[in-house]
């Protein structure tokens, strides 16, 4: 058993579903000490939702720190799980590692408890042949990824944001490949941003409309032409914004009462071509021109993050080949990640995982073959990385 497997069924043992970290942070802890990296734990969140935070960092060594090009980069990731589900529809236990028909199954098998074995693995195996790199090392953890995100890697990136620290590259390991490691990364993600519409009326009994007024039959026009706007049209990595309802409720539960109000819930997943604020305005304005009596409340979950082509992605592209052969894919699609809140402080983040077929799901699981080259790919992003500042300081 390699060194990131074992690392991975320990891992996996934890029975970590958010919010609990169930120790993975102090087994990764205990590794990564030895290294030389600092570690601080930030717990945070209110006592009914506890959440853990691991910040580790491994300074440059002492014969390197006179060099002016140093860089940090940094492994962040998450220790949580979503809930394994009915125990008993799970060919073997979800926090019991089980290895079958060459994978391995458990919960976080590939979301994402491999990529963070890798990582340690990777940092091991560098260290040891370059101890003396220019290369800062961090390691970025939290148990609130797959919760409200309310206090996880947003605490962190605030509390290294407060001391002035600055990340230069960042790689997280969300399982972002598709049929084999490494064809696919992601080099940014869309912005999310929700609204609450409350469209007011006036109720009355269904049998004389004229004494009413139906926000229902209100709205109808207003959510017509809302469907059919075009918000932008994408760009060369994000495809067009799009506008989706996801609840509508109206009405008391009965058949005769014209409802006082209707209530309707939707989304907005939107690239670098749209901000929050024109989305905001553009939606307001199509329900000012329908005369409507509304209220409105908007939750901004994350701005879009792009990572444009430079030495993040050279590396993670060179090593994925070097390691796989493959020419890795760029992509902007899927939900959103803790990469929007580490943008902030970071102006190169990349997604890197394994493949996500199986994540969320029943009998989650990775393929074996797909454990250790991503430990290796991780390894080489590392060399490469290393190569460019030694560059840097010639």
């Amino acid at each position: 058993m390699t060194p990131t497997r074992a690392l991975t069924e320990q891992l996996i043992a934890c029975r970590s579903d958010t919010p609990l970290d169930a120790g993975c942070q102090t087994l990764i802890g205990q590794r990564l000490a030895p290294l030389g990296f600092e570690l601080e734990t930030l717990v945070s969140g209110p006592d009914h939702f506890r959440v853990t935070n691991l910040w580790a960092k491994r300074p440059v060594a002492q014969t390197n720190k006179a060099h002016t090009a140093t860089k940090l980069i940094v492994f962040a990731g998450h220790t949580d799980v979503v809930p394994s589900g009915p125990h008993e529809q799970w060919q073997s236990d979800p926090f019991t590692p089980t290895e079958r028909d060459g994978k391995l199954y458990g919960r976080g098998a590939a979301d994402m408890k491999t990529s963070l074995a890798a990582f340690v693995v990777a940092s091991e195996e560098f260290l040891a042949a370059q101890p003396d790199t220019p290369l800062s090392i961090g390691f970025l953890l939290t148990s609130d990824e797959e919760g409200p995100a309310l206090d996880g890697t947003v605490k962190v990136v605030e509390m290294l944001r407060q001391r002035g620290e600055q990340l230069d590259y960042c790689i997280v390991g969300e399982p972002t490949s598709v049929q084999r490691t490494g064809d696919m990364v992601k080099n940014g993600r869309r912005g999310t941003l929700s609204g609450k519409l409350t469209v007011k009326g006036i109720q009355g009994h269904i049998a004389y409309p004229q004494l009413a007024k139906n926000p229902i039959h209100l709205l109808a026009p207003a959510l017509a032409e809302l469907v059919t706007v075009s918000w932008d049209q994408g760009n060369a990595f994000f495809p067009p914004t799009t506008w989706q309802v996801s609840n509508i409720h109206g009405g008391t539960g009965a058949s005769n009462v014209i409802p006082g109000t209707v209530v309707v819930d939707f989304n907005f997943r939107f690239g670098t071509e749209s901000t929050p604020e024109s989305l905001q305005n553009r939606l307001q304005a199509v329900l000012d021109k329908h005369g409507l009596d509304y209220e409105l409340a908007w939750t901004l979950g994350g701005r879009p993050f792009l990572t444009t082509p430079g030495t993040l992605v050279d590396a993670v592209a060179q090593a994925i080949e070097a390691e796989t052969g493959l020419h890795t894919e760029l992509s902007t699609s899927g939900g959103t990640s803790d990469g929007r809140f580490i943008a902030s402080i970071c102006p190169q983040v990349i997604e890197l995982g394994p493949p996500n077929a199986s994540i969320h799901k029943i009998d989650e699981h990775i393929a074996l073959a797909d454990i250790e080259p991503l430990k290796n790919i991780y390894r080489r992003v590392l060399e490469n990385l290393h190569a460019q500042t030694v560059h840097d300081h010639s």
